[in-house]
């Protein structure tokens, strides 16, 4: 599947324009998307990056990709994802480690561009956990609090935080679970993104399929 992201990733960085502020993901996918940037900044486009991670600023120096803090807008964010919901393009994301600071990127971003293979599609979200980034203090009674299985994982965010992977079967409704979670204390950040993909590349077998938000009615 590694060949269908990469097909997926440079469609996606095709659309940086020179003189952008692009957001960078975190994890396996968005190496693709790095390593496809650090090629057009050879062949001479300037953009600035603003990591969504430690692990992807120090992928980005490595690559040669000029690096920012996030103090103001984003052009364009480039990043994975661990499922997308073919109809809304609503996600799971964070099984990387990174959710909060990919959400916070996100929502400064103009347009939020997804990399995925076509294993990542499904028809409702919940195949795998969503993950769920805690404030170590109480985080048992956190979990409790979010209702069904969720396991800690051995990992500790750039942030300090717990990850909780929480399987919640299949989602019915994205909405009504993050208001859930948005109400628990001890929750920094959760990785259902609604309404923040502008649009999804899929790579396939046959090439790579653009799938573009529809806006609300």
């Amino acid at each position: 599947m590694g060949t269908l992201k990469k097909m997926a990733a440079e469609s996606a960085v095709a659309q940086v324009l020179d003189g952008m502020v692009v957001g960078l993901g975190t994890g396996s996918t968005a190496e693709f998307v790095l390593l496809a940037l650090a090629r057009r900044i050879r062949e001479g486009l300037r953009i600035t990056g603003v990591p969504t991670s430690e692990r992807a600023a120090a992928r980005a120096r490595e690559l040669g990709i000029p690096l920012t803090e996030l103090t103001g807008p984003i052009d364009m964010a480039i990043d994975g994802a661990d499922e997308v919901e073919r109809a809304k393009l609503d996600l799971i994301k964070g099984r990387g480690g990174a959710l909060l600071r990919e959400k916070i990127v996100a929502q400064a971003s103009s347009r939020f561009l997804v990399v995925v293979d076509e294993t990542k599609l499904v028809d409702q979200l919940g195949v795998g956990p969503v993950p769920v980034e805690v404030v170590p203090f109480g985080w048992q009674a956190t979990a409790r609090r979010i209702g069904t299985k969720c396991e800690r994982r051995d990992f500790v965010t750039d942030s300090g935080n717990y990850i909780l992977d929480c399987a919640f079967g299949s989602i019915e409704s994205p909405e009504t679970l993050a208001a859930h979670l948005d109400q628990i204390a001890g929750i920094v950040e959760h990785g259902l993104f609604i309404g923040l993909a502008t649009e999804v590349h899929v790579g396939t077998l046959k090439g790579v399929r653009r799938h573009l938000r529809q806006p609300a009615k």
